[in-house]
């Protein structure tokens, strides 16, 4: 099926709790404390060859227990079902394995020509605002795949499942409103790349919602976001990271 407007979770008071809590932390604490994060990074990236490690492990936790949190303002709300926080069978199949492999068509692409770009030392759009965070060992490279596929899976689940039903059931939102205050909050996700960073998650914040909403599941921007992730975060390293952005 795909998002419509009689589209109506209903939350229990439990559950309300548990989502707006969550709410509460993705929109006033996660922008700043990942700001806080990735400038700590960039600034010990050279100095502690094991900090790129650690911040990938403390990533991997975090996302995990905001999608436990999900997961449980699911479980204690039987009005709401998993199809509500699009967790279901699309429609149309078909078209989602086509816009999958297009996606990953585009991502194969445009990954190899900025795996070109580096390695000639040329200009790599968006490259100097993740650059700490580029894997430069075999196990780094294994952790940002592994922190790829978990932001693709909890980010959608989150952002797009959770807050878009919330902002219906729980706070009688119109479909809309709900989830263009959903791509806000993902768009200041963003953050901790500058301003730039924001305009670029607020932009694909929406089409995740676009995807999301033309299916009716998570299944496409899951499979997106995911690709479009690993592909970002296993870009050659430069040798000398710069500091974090500064507003």
């Amino acid at each position: 099926m795909t998002i419509t407007t009689d589209f109506a979770p209903d939350f229990s008071a439990p559950a309300t709790a548990v989502a707006a809590a969550l709410a509460g932390c993705l929109l006033l604490a996660e922008p700043w404390a990942g700001r806080r994060m990735y400038g700590s990074l960039a600034r010990r990236r050279d100095t502690e060859p094991r900090a790129l490690v650690r911040y990938f492990g403390l990533m991997l936790a975090l996302w995990w227990a905001f999608a436990a949190l999900t997961v449980a303002a699911l479980l204690l709300s039987p009005g709401t079902t998993a199809a509500h926080l699009g967790l279901t069978v699309p429609e149309r199949p078909a078209y989602v394995v086509a816009g999958i492999l297009l996606a990953g068509a585009i991502a194969v692409a445009s990954g190899r020509n900025f795996h070109d770009l580096a390695k000639r030392g040329r200009h790599v759009p968006g490259l100097s605002a993740i650059e700490a965070m580029l894997p430069r060992t075999t196990e780094e490279r294994r952790l940002a795949i592994a922190v790829a596929v978990t932001d693709g899976l909890c980010a959608e689940l989150v952002y797009r499942g959770l807050l878009i039903a919330f902002g219906v059931g729980a706070l009688g939102l119109d479909l809309y409103v709900a989830a263009a205050l959903s791509v806000l909050v993902y768009a200041l996700a963003g953050l901790y790349q500058g301003r730039q960073g924001v305009l670029v998650f607020a932009l694909f914040g929406a089409v995740f919602t676009g995807l999301y909403f033309a299916t009716g599941s998570l299944l496409l921007p899951v499979a997106v976001h995911v690709i479009l992730s690993v592909r970002d975060l296993t870009l050659p390293a430069p040798e000398q990271p710069r500091t974090a952005p500064v507003l």
